[in-house]
């Protein structure tokens, strides 16, 4: 067979050029094909990026009403290994969980990279209640100080949808008292004065001063109201950053009220009671089981998950359940 006849096969057999480049008239040298490739592989990275920011049509036919899932932050140098120059002091970071994966995510990676650029010895803790008990943060809270171990000197109370973006907020040793990371003035949501939640770190020694928090807080919210008024009582003070000028954009808050309702009712007397100083309980009666301990990697972030079993004394607070 001729060379012409196998030209003319070729072109039955639908051979010949891929059909992308029999848009191209003429022959494509290899600098044509270069820019070809580099506008596809620029036009990929921004088909991702409207898809997962929020912008343009949402993917798959998703719901408007559904979160986008976050775009995928660029690869960052990793976190140095902690050095004999790195803060005497170790930090417990405890962050109160359950069920939101998604944030879970986001949220060891980020926080490792954080603390490790600045030098802050550190171990995540994440308190994945696993009962069927409503949501107790701070009988959570306890609980991971007293499963912290003897190697951290202090703790941050720390929310898993509330990333610091100001590398100048302080992580490091509060020997002066409680330091609240997330004051009023910079939270994206909550501005009252006596606000200490979100993100609030303590000495071992002062958080104990404290009896810890009220294991008496089922649901969401009031437990660090309460926890504001054993700090006083303990004659400590609460020291906040200064010098921040990023205001309410000093903080990304992962949550999303309309995808994720919180657990905010009020059953019985939990109404009065919310509002009432547990001069008893905390940490010397939390009443838990821990039923696993994890030490596990998430994106090359160490972290240790503890699943806790938290009881109830329904006589004492029968709001722990909805039944």
């Amino acid at each position: 067979m001729g060379p012409a006849r196998r030209r003319d096969a070729l072109r039955l057999r639908g051979g010949g050029s891929p059909p992308l480049l029999r848009l191209f008239p003429g022959r494509l040298s290899a600098f044509p094909l270069f820019l070809l490739a580099l506008l596809l592989g620029f036009a990929s990275l921004l088909w991702l990026q409207l898809s997962c920011s929020g912008e343009g049509p949402a993917p798959g036919g998703q719901h408007r009403g559904a979160p986008r899932q976050p775009c995928p932050a660029p690869a960052p140098p990793q976190p140095p290994q902690e050095e004999p120059s790195w803060a005497p002091h170790r930090l417990a970071l405890l962050v109160p969980f359950r069920e939101r994966f998604e944030e879970l995510l986001a949220f060891v990676p980020y926080m490792h990279r954080f603390l490790s650029k600045k030098r802050i010895r550190h171990r995540i803790f994440i308190l994945n209640q696993v009962d069927h008990f409503r949501f107790n943060r701070a009988s959570l809270i306890n609980v991971g100080f007293l499963e912290s171990g003897n190697d951290t000197d202090y703790i941050a109370m720390h929310d898993v949808d509330l990333l610091p973006l100001n590398e100048h907020l302080d992580y490091s040793f509060p020997e002066a008292g409680p330091f609240h990371v997330a004051s009023p003035e910079l939270h994206p949501l909550y501005h009252y004065k006596t606000y200490v939640g979100g993100i609030l770190l303590l000495t071992k020694q002062h958080y104990e001063l404290c009896n810890g928090m009220s294991n008496r807080f089922w649901g969401w919210g009031r437990e660090d109201d309460e926890f504001y008024r054993r700090i006083k009582g303990a004659g400590l003070q609460v020291r906040r950053p200064s010098g921040i000028t990023t205001g309410y954009e000093t903080f990304q808050h992962l949550h999303d009220p309309a995808w994720r309702k919180r657990d905010q009712k009020r059953i019985a007397a939990q109404k009065q009671e919310q509002f009432k100083v547990d001069r008893e309980g905390g940490l010397n009666n939390v009443r838990y089981r821990i039923e696993s301990r994890t030490d596990l990697s998430v994106a090359g972030a160490p972290c240790t998950v503890l699943n806790i079993l938290l009881d109830c004394d329904t006589n004492e607070t029968p709001w722990c359940t909805f039944g």
